[in-house]
């Protein structure tokens, strides 16, 4: 352990990127069978010792105890499958079981799961991106019918798997204790959806449901979202980039009030959540529990853009507004401001290419006079060309108020260049003002020689770390 920088434990064998080599897996067999108490081995990252992993499993009966077994991104071959499948019933407390970012898995998923020992203990399974075929979705049947007590399954980055979900959803009902379904970029399609939700019911339990980047979706939501009622804890819905449709829009406005522990909901890349008339984020004060509401990319009118800063009157405990890409922002921003003042425990503010202009940013400036919105880590004004010098000295004459802020973003888009006008010296002072910044993104701002040796001084003497070209 210690030839890889890591510490020595008795619970735990983690070299994870490292370098291994298939010398190194030979080491590391004799290492194990020293480790009796061994209840975690991480291997990931470690792209050279594919087709090795039989010198660690043959070792396994030493380690009988073991509940984690992380081996993502190893390169493992089909033999290596074959050796870890043969190895689990020396490791019958194996609890979690990481594989992702292995491609060869795809079409030997079988290798591995035919020798899954009824009622397996295997709570969590991760397969992310690991180039899963039509054959696997039987081999993921056979899988999850023996892991009665599967709490979280990730298949996202699968592109092909998700029109395959009918192969394996009637065994996957059996996982009543399901909490976490990830299928970010499956290629889930319309009727994918549906049969998807014929199956909430079944998970009571589901904390978190990621269905996001999955862009063939859009239109098989409109019944599949009353199934979402089925999850009484669900405190993560991930659609973004799902394409949806009016219809989808409209359902999900009627079940949106109901999930009332929702805590993150990332909508963004639907162009229809803002266009719809039904006003999906006027619902939104119905969740008080709401932390993070990322609708970037959303097509925001005035009217949706009004309804939503309306709600957010109500979340008392949002974290995270994110409303980047959105144009209509920019001219409308003070429809924001009572919001501002009532979300007091807001740290991320994302406001990038929302064509901002001068009176946008004397809201914000008003804002921070005020002494609101103390808590604000990250402020992120990007790629908002449209404002000119005098909306930049707004905001930091005033910008020292915050505190806590440790990354701070005015870049400029990229095909543009411009010069730093009269703002400049209040961005220098404001720097000296706020302990806790750590990153600023400047790229496109074009700095004189003597306006550049002046940033990098306050920069070295403050380790704050500035983003150029």
């Amino acid at each position: 352990m210690q030839k890889f920088g890591k510490k020595a434990e008795s619970t735990s064998i983690n070299i994870n990127n490292c370098d291994l080599t298939q010398t190194d897996m030979k080491e590391l067999s004799l290492l194990v069978s020293f480790l009796p108490d061994a209840e975690e081995i991480d291997l990931s990252w470690n792209d050279l010792i594919g087709g090795s992993i039989h010198l660690l499993t043959s070792q396994f009966q030493h380690v009988c105890n073991l509940k984690i077994l992380s081996l993502s991104n190893c390169s493992l071959t089909e033999k290596d499958f074959t050796a870890l499948g043969e190895s689990f019933n020396l490791i019958p407390h194996l609890e979690s079981l990481d594989l992702s970012w292995n491609s060869n898995l795809g079409c030997s998923l079988f290798r591995i799961s035919q020798h899954v020992p009824g009622q397996s203990s295997i709570r969590t399974l991760n397969l992310t991106e690991c180039n899963l075929k039509l054959a696997d979705g039987d081999s993921l049947a056979q899988a999850v019918s023996k892991m009665p007590k599967l709490e979280v399954l990730d298949l996202s980055a699968n592109s092909e798997f998700g029109v395959y979900v009918y192969k394996f959803i009637d065994d996957l009902k059996r996982c009543s204790y399901l909490r976490e379904l990830k299928l970010h970029g499956t290629g889930l399609q319309q009727d994918s959806i549906q049969c998807l939700s014929s199956a909430f019911q079944y998970w009571p339990y589901l904390r978190k449901l990621d269905l996001s980047c999955n862009k063939k979706a859009g239109g098989g939501f409109q019944e599949a979202t009353a199934g979402l009622t089925s999850f009484k804890h669900l405190d993560l819905l991930d659609i973004h980039q799902c394409c949806l449709s009016r219809d989808d829009v409209a359902a999900l406005t009627q079940v949106i009030p109901l999930l009332s522990d929702l805590k993150v909901l990332n909508i963004s890349s639907n162009k229809m959540i803002g266009q719809s008339p039904e006003h999906l984020f006027s619902r939104l004060r119905f969740l008080p529990k709401l932390r993070s509401v990322i609708a970037s990319n959303c097509a925001l009118t005035k009217e949706s853009f009004a309804a939503l800063a309306e709600a957010s009157r109500y979340l008392l405990d949002l974290e995270i507004l994110d409303l980047s890409w959105n144009k209509c922002v920019g001219g409308n921003l003070q429809l924001m401001s009572g919001s501002l003042k009532y979300t007091t425990a807001l740290h991320s503010l994302i406001l990038s290419s929302c064509n901002l202009v001068t009176h946008d940013l004397a809201v914000l400036a008003s804002t921070l006079q005020d002494g609101h919105l103390q808590r604000l880590l990250q402020l992120d004004l990007a790629y908002n060309d449209t404002i000119p010098d005098e909306g930049w000295g707004l905001l930091f004459e005033s910008i020292g108020a915050l505190k806590n802020i440790t990354e701070l973003d005015i870049s400029l888009r990229p095909a543009s260049r411009r010069n730093c006008g009269p703002w400049f010296i209040h961005f220098l002072s404001s720097l000296l003002k706020l302990p806790k910044l750590k990153e600023v993104g400047m790229q496109r701002w074009v700095l004189s020689p003597a306006e550049q040796q002046q940033l990098d001084r306050v920069c070295k003497d403050n380790l704050i770390h500035v983003i150029f070209d």
